[in-house]
Order: structure tokens, then sequence, then C-alpha cells
């Protein structure tokens, strides 16, 4: 024992252990879990804490093994990386043997710290290798009462109803019998539009609506759409998922199984295009323990039967008859003797792809904050917030045959819910392929009185989390950002978000640059972009470079250049907010097209002004919007400067891109071209006589893109008359509205940006919450949708400027971290943080007034002046891997602390200049810093 305590105490004065602990949470092209892979390289990543949160700490080497899931790790590994010199946490290549289709791998990683000591291995992260297309034995198969055509979409317009309804959501099946010791059992399948899999009586899974929704294949009415777009998109494909099923099996006998739902793939709606009736796919590869392997496979050998779900339909709700369904059906025991055999179904047109994304999935529960009775039967049920989800009915008894009907009470219609007991004890039911928008629901045909542990409401939304807190003493600007919150997760489905989640339900790309930034501060959206910039890029058209309105594509999206401009916006976002070069790489080509395109609708003046026309040969308004959803319906800037700014942006990112990227010859021609645009724009926009580029966000554009110095104080002060003529207001659509706080801030009229955040009249965010909102809305006033989280784009200001978190373009993915807040003395706290690439950062600042009066000698001045001492708090964490640079909260401090030590003296501080005060650097670490600074009573009464 004295040994032992001797040789701790030498190992611990000697530094001999690592300050690293043992890298934390691994990811596998950004998923945890066990995420399908079909790349021949798969990405790896990890997180990196210091023990005892010691300062400037920092990996200097890697090492990270991979081996087949049935090695140990002292067989030869599948790679073994050996010790890399490098900083580098995230994106690390896969450089091992051949990776096996099909085959589970797991992988761990350790790392040296500054002092090159080694932490302990990490936990083992495992991923599962998909399928090549050739390794697919299995075939599609559908409901036999069902032929290959979609449902016909109804005459008329977006209200009109579905007029010729589905048939019953099919059972499939297929029994088999083990008789070996069964190693690991894995099955491949998706279903169009949605499946549910089960095994020996039990769904596999906790996921809902899947698989996510992409362009599946050909759909040879898109060019007679009234937004017609031809059907050559750069790709197509179909998300398959594979789940691990080892332990639902038994040895013997064994059912596995499927329910079928229409989903995207079935949905006639004005909005839509449809593929074909629903068919579905797996594949099951069985691995035993004496080495042999087993295929069991959909084809017309499986039998089906009609389910209780009579009627399914993304934008019209579920009918479901409990009398119908068959208890027991994918048990191996239950006698499908009189089903029949499944029908062979065509192939989707576009390819089997790994579903390396997350799922959708119940994200919340709620339960009743008020069930009022109506009348006999009919009840009111309100719940705390407005949710895309469905209601759960729980343990609930009525007559057979009992008709129970839901609606919902989103302001545009998100479909119906009907339910018919089975009336043989206790029943429980939600729907399974669609879902409904609704803060409270009106159910009639209720058996009986309801209580409030017979319903429930669940949030359904794809699965990404939440990654960060915002926090102030403004209590509205909390709201404001959770209500925004809200409603982009009701907006997420499938891996996209749509422009609302009632009407259309569509992944608008206009929409989606918008409001990307302000996802990605508080969303880890690491993975859910990866897949829809891919949709996005999948669906240009290769000869023109056009992006289309909305991905996956569906014909009613309208738009225009803004539109298509996310390719080339959003992984500029994407590269700054999480420093992936390859997301850059990956859409270089595409973003070279898009500007291919809009070089198409260039003027004789150098600007641009797309007038795409429609099917008549005329221009056509939903191909060539400018700004959208503006203060009124006329108020909004010139289409052609809103399309040349644009154009400027996209040539302007696709320059930086092309340096980054090394394509030194691109960045100078893309670079020279913003700079042909920029010139053309204040030559043709800007108003000598009126110093200005007009109104509704036009001087915010102007100013975003840089204004020329000989006119630049002129527009400033245009552009502050015109917040204060519209009484502090914001009078912006949504991509004005993205700009407009920020341009603000960094134009030195940050009181302005947060006098308009901070109003609760219209227009402005407040007046949402004043109107009852738990979601934001797609108009200022009171038209229009409730649930739209496109306007949020403008909320970026909140962590970059109000609580000063802010990337480095020369270091991004807050390698460099720079904390700059836009302060004023109105705010007691703020507090944001965030887990980065490289892990948890935070930025806390709190006030804390001396409450008696001072004075305070100036002896330059040789005056005496009265007021109070103010010392701001500021609490920052940088993570391993980062380093900060801080800035003094307001100009000018009397005094500056760090953990109690004067700034001056402290070692862990360097020294990078005076802006306003000591700007200091600092590497990881947690930080304490205390400022403080004389207000005198003339400063504190300034508005």
């Amino acid at each position: 024992m004295k040994i032992c305590k001797v040789l701790l105490l030498f190992f611990l004065s000697t530094g001999s252990f690592a300050q690293l602990s043992p890298p934390e949470d691994l990811r596998t092209e950004y998923l945890k879990g066990v995420p399908l892979i079909d790349l021949e390289k798969p990405r790896l990543g990890w997180i990196n804490t210091a023990i005892d949160h010691e300062r400037a700490q920092t990996q200097t080497a890697y090492q990270v093994q991979v081996s087949s899931i049935d090695e140990n790790w002292s067989s030869p590994l599948t790679w073994d990386s050996k010790k890399i010199n490098s900083s580098a946490n995230q994106r690390i290549v896969y450089q091992g043997k051949h990776l096996l289709p099909g085959q589970k791998y797991r992988w761990r990683v350790r790392v040296w710290d500054k002092d090159d000591k080694v932490s302990e291995w990490s936990k083992p992260a495992q991923w599962q290798m998909g399928l090549n297309q050739s390794d697919w034995k299995a075939e599609w198969i559908g409901a036999p009462w069902q032929g290959e055509e979609a449902i016909p979409k109804p005459p008329g317009g977006p209200n009109q109803r579905t007029e010729i309804l589905p048939p019953p959501a099919p059972y499939l099946r297929k029994t088999f019998e083990l008789n070996k010791k069964v190693k690991r059992a894995v099955v491949f399948t998706t279903g169009l539009g949605y499946f549910e899999f089960y095994a020996n009586g039990k769904k596999v899974s906790d996921d809902v609506l899947v698989p996510n929704q992409t362009n599946y294949g050909k759909r040879p009415d898109l060019t007679k759409a009234y937004i017609a777009v031809p059907d050559e998109f750069a790709k197509y494909k179909v998300m398959y998922l594979a789940y691990d099923i080892t332990d639902f099996l038994q040895n013997g006998n064994n059912a596995i199984g499927a329910i079928l739902g229409n989903g995207f793939y079935n949905d006639p709606k004005f909005w839509t295009a449809s593929y074909g009736s629903p068919r579905f796919i797996a594949q099951v590869q069985i691995h035993y323990e004496d080495g042999s392997k087993e295929i069991i496979k959909t084809d017309k050998s499986w039998k089906s039967a009609k389910s209780g779900i009579l009627v399914d339909l993304v934008y019209d709700g579920e009918i479901y008859d409990a009398r119908k369904e068959i208890v027991g059906w994918c048990n191996p025991e239950y006698d499908a003797s009189q089903w029949q055999n499944a029908a062979l179904r065509k192939a989707p047109y576009g390819d089997l792809v790994a579903h390396t994304a997350e799922t959708d999935k119940v994200t919340k529960q709620y339960r009743p904050s008020k069930i009022t009775k109506l009348g006999e039967g009919r009840f009111k049920v309100d719940f705390p917030e407005e949710i895309s989800g469905w209601v759960r009915l729980k343990n609930v008894q009525g007559p057979a045959g009992q008709k129970v009907h839901i609606t919902f009470n989103g302001n545009l219609y998100s479909g119906e819910n009907t339910y018919y007991f089975k009336g043989e004890g206790l029943e429980n039911y939600a729907p399974r392929f669609n879902w409904f928008v609704f803060s409270g629901v009106e159910i009639s045909g209720w058996p009986g009185e309801l209580s409030s542990d017979q319903i429930s409401a669940e949030a359904v939304n794809t699965d990404i989390k939440e990654n960060a807190v915002f926090e102030t003493s403004n209590e509205l600007f909390n709201q404001i950002n959770q209500i925004w919150k809200r409603s982009q997760l009701d907006n997420s489905h499938g891996g996209i978000a749509s422009d609302c989640p009632h009407r259309e339900r569509s992944g608008y790309t206009g929409d989606a640059q918008v409001a990307c930034p302000t996802v990605m501060h508080n969303f880890d959206a690491r993975a859910f972009y990866q897949k829809w910039v891919a949709d996005m890029r999948e669906a240009q058209i290769p000869s023109t470079g056009y992006v289309p309105n909305g991905a996956p594509w569906q014909p009613g999206c309208g738009g225009g250049v803004a539109w298509g401009a996310a390719i080339n916006i959003i992984p500029w976002e994407y590269y700054l907010q999480y420093g992936a070069k390859d997301m850059l790489a990956d859409n270089y080509d595409a973003m070279k097209g898009y500007i291919k395109y809009m070089k198409t609708w260039e003027t004789e003046t150098g600007t641009m002004h797309s007038q795409r026309n429609g099917n008549d040969g005329k221009p056509l308004k939903w191909w060539n919007l400018g700004d959208w959803a503006g203060v009124c319906s006329e108020c909004l800037p010139d289409d052609a400067l809103v399309h040349t700014f644009y154009y400027w942006y996209c040539a302007d990112i696709t320059a930086k891109t092309a340096k980054i990227l090394g394509f030194e010859k691109d960045a100078e021609a893309y670079a020279e071209l913003a700079a042909r645009i920029k010139k053309a724009f204040h030559q043709v926009f800007y108003n000598n006589q009126k110093k200005s580029y007009e109104d509704y966000g036009s001087n915010v554009f102007a100013l975003k893109m840089g204004v020329p110095s000989e006119f630049y104080n002129e527009v400033k002060s245009t552009l502050m008359k015109e917040v204060e003529r519209n009484k502090g207001h914001l009078n912006t659509g949504i991509f004005g509205t993205r700009f407009f706080f920020e341009v603000l801030a960094d134009n030195g009229m940050n009181a302005l940006a947060y006098d308009a955040m901070n109003k609760t009249t219209e227009p402005s965010f407040g007046r949402w919450l004043e109107l009852g909102s738990t979601t934001s809305r797609e108009h200022w006033g009171e038209e229009g949708s409730y649930n739209h989280p496109m306007f949020g784009g403008g909320l970026v200001w909140f962590y970059r400027h109000l609580a000063g978190f802010n990337f480095d373009e020369s270091a991004p993915g807050y390698e460099h971290i720079i904390i700059k807040p836009s302060y004023s003395l109105e705010t007691d706290f703020i507090k944001y943080e965030t887990n980065t690439s490289f892990g948890k950062a935070k930025i806390e600042l709190s006030k804390k007034v001396d409450s008696n009066s001072s004075t305070n000698y100036n002896a330059k001045s040789k005056k005496t002046t009265q007021g109070q001492k103010v010392i701001i708090k500021y609490e920052i964490e940088v993570p391993v891997g980062s380093y900060a640079t801080i800035y003094s909260p307001m100009a000018q401090p009397t005094l500056i602390k760090e953990n109690g030590v004067y700034a001056s003296e402290n070692r862990d501080l360097e020294y990078v200049g005076n802006e306003n005060g000591p700007v200091y650097q600092v590497k990881s670490g947690k930080y304490s810093f205390e400022y403080t600074y004389f207000i005198t009573n003339a400063e504190q009464t300034k508005p």
C-alpha cells in the first residue's frame, strides 16, 4: 500500500498523467448511436476536455483504432492510425482497409495533451455499414389490392380536399425458422412513403415518419405544373435504414413485418406531385455463430392484409377503425394462411442510399393544460404550446363502432383524425403516418367523461438536438427565441425544414438559407444540413445550374433568386459555424452552377433581374420573387435590387470558397465578378438626391454589401431616419430582416437594433407574443400561417451582437472565438453557451451596480463628477482546441480583473490591443473577468 502511494505521489509530482480526459461524444458522420453509413471513408469526430478545466490545454496528437465488431482490440485491426501529430478532432477521414458491406464496426480514440502525455482510450463507438447497390437481393412489394399508380390529384386550388381516398394501409409479413444460434441479425429496409418495421410482434425502433423525404424518382407531370421544373435533377435517391433485430428473434419460428403508409410518395395535393402507390423493401442479413449466413428478403411470398388504418394522407389526416385491426398480426404463431400474397412493385428510379441522418421521433409529451366540456360527448382540450404531432388516447373504453372525431386548432388546416372503438376493454391509439398542427383539439363522439390521464399531445419532429442556451434579463427576448425554436422544430420533418407544418409542408430553399444561421446557433444541425444541402445539390438542373425553390422539389414551391442562393449560403454558414471544409468541397461545383444560372439574367448595366416565364410565355411571379412577406403587400424593395444583392452575395461566397479550396484562378475570377456586381449595384440603385437605395430594407442590403465611403454617412443617416420614421420598428421582409439587426449593430446603431427587437407593437416579434403566439409567424400582421420559422434569421443578432459570441472566418468552427458584446446598461444579464465542434463554449455577462452614489475625479480635466460604480462580470468558457479574443463590454473600463488578479499582471491573458478598452487573447479554459466602470448620472439617463 505504501509503495502504491509513493508511486501515485511520484506521478502527480512529475505530471506523468495526461491532463486531457478520454475523448467523449464520439460521432461517425456527426451521428451518435450506431449510424448507418455507405461511404467508403466515413469521417469521425470527438470532443476533448481538460481535467479540472486546466487552462491552455490542447490536443497535440491522436490515435484512432477501428475494428470489426467481431474482433477484439488485440486482433489485426481494420485501421490503426498510430500516433498522428495533429490538433484536429473533427472530420477525421477513415484510412484503413476496405469496409465490408453489411458489417458493423467499432472505433476508439486517444489523444496526447500539450505536454505529449497520452489520455486513456475513449469508450468505443460503432457504425453499421450499408449495402452496395449490387448487394440488394430483395424485391419491392406492395398491397395486392392496389396498382402502381398514385391517387389522382384533386382539381382546384390549395384548399381543395382529396376526393379519391387511398385504400387501407397494408400489413406485410413473413415467417421463417431459426434452428441455429444467431450471432447478429440486421434488417436493411425502407418503405415509401412511410413505414414501421416489426419483429415477433414488436416495433423494432422508436423512429416515426421514416424514411426521410427525398426526390424518390421521376414524376412525368412536373413539366405540366404551374411552376414547371424539368424532371432532370442531378440525382434521385431513396433512403433506407438498418435495424439490429438480434434481440427480437428467437430459436424456432419467427415473424417479421411492416405497416406501410402513403407519406409524400402518394400525396395528392395542390402543392405536390406524387410518385406512385406505397411500396416496401427489406433484407434481413443473419450471421450465425457457426460462421454461416442467411438472407430473408421481400418477395411475392410475403403475405398481406388490410389494417385498421382506413385512410392515411399527409395533408388530410387519418381514419382508424380498431375493429379492423388484426391482433398479433406479426406474431409467429398467428395464422396468416388466408392472407393474400404481396404484389411485386417497380423499384423507384432513385438509388437506395443509407439513411445517414436523424429520423423523426416523438420528442416531447404534453399533458392537457385545460379540458372543457362543450356538450354531450364534446370536449375542448388545450395544451401548453402549438406543436406538430398528434394526440394519443390512453387506456380508454367505448362501445364497438363508437366514432370519435378530432379536429385541430392550428390556424390553417392540417387534417383531421377519426377513431372507431373496438369495444373490447382498454384501448390505446395514436396516428402513425401523418402529423397535425395544434395547441388544442376539439373532440366529438366521446363516450362518457374525458380525464387528463386519457389524452396527451406528442410533438413529432426530426430529432435534431438543442445544443445551445440563450438567456437574458429581458424576458421578451427569451420568449422570442423560444417561440422561434418551437416553430423550427414544428417544421422539421423528414430531414428538411418546411415553410409551415400545415398548409404546404415543403422544404423551401429560401426559408432554409435565411434561417440557417439561427438554426445552427441553437441546434446541432450538422447531420441535418449534410442531408438537406445534399437534397438541394441533387435537385439542381445540371444543364442550366438552376436550383429550385424547394428541395426535395414540390411543384407548389414559389420563390426567386434568393431561394436557389441557398446552395451558396448554407454551405458557407455551415463552414463558419462548424469548420467543415468538406461541406464547401462537396458543394463547390453546385455553387458555380448557380452563378452560371444567375448570369443568364444579368442586365446590360451589370445588375441582375430574373424574368423567367411561366407556361403562358409571360414572366411568372413565383419564379422571380425578390424579398417576401413585407410589412404590407407592396412594402418590398425592388426585385432587381434584391436579385442583384444575392448575385453579389453568391459570387462573394464562391470566391472565398474557391480560395479556401485552393482554386486560386477561380477565386480571382469570382472576386472580380463580385466587385463588378457591387459597382453596378451602387451605380444603378443609389439615389443621390434621396441619399438612399430606397425603403423596406434596400439600405440594409446596401450596407451589408458595403457602401462606398463617399456616401456611406448619408446612407447610414437615411437608414437611421427610416427606422425613426417607423417609430423604431423594422419594415423589412424575410431577407431584409435577416440582416436588419446586424447591419444596424455593425454600423454603430445597435441601440436602434435593441429597440426594434424590444417592440411589442406591429410590426415586431413581440407583437406575435402579444397576440398569444407560441410559434413564430409568416407575416408581421395577422394573415397567413401562424407557424413559420423564416423570420428567425434576424435573431442571429441575439447571439452575435447582444451576447457577442462570434466566429473568425480565418479560423472557423469557433477555433477562434471572438467575444465582443454590443452591450448597453439596460441589460442586466446575458448568457449564450453552445457546444461547438471543439466542445462547450460560453459567454455569461452580468451587471452589478453599487447602490451608493460615488464621485470620480478626472485628473486630466480636473473635474469631479457624480455617478455610480458599475461592475460587469464575464464568465467565459473556451473549449480545448479553441482560443478567444475578448473585448471590453463597454468603452474604457477603469479597472479589469480576471479571477481576482489585475489583468495587467495576469499571465494567462495576452494583451493584443486596445479598442474602446484593452483587448485580451486567452487559450482554452474557464475565465472570470470583472470590468469596473464609473457611470456618470448624465450617462445613466441617456436613452
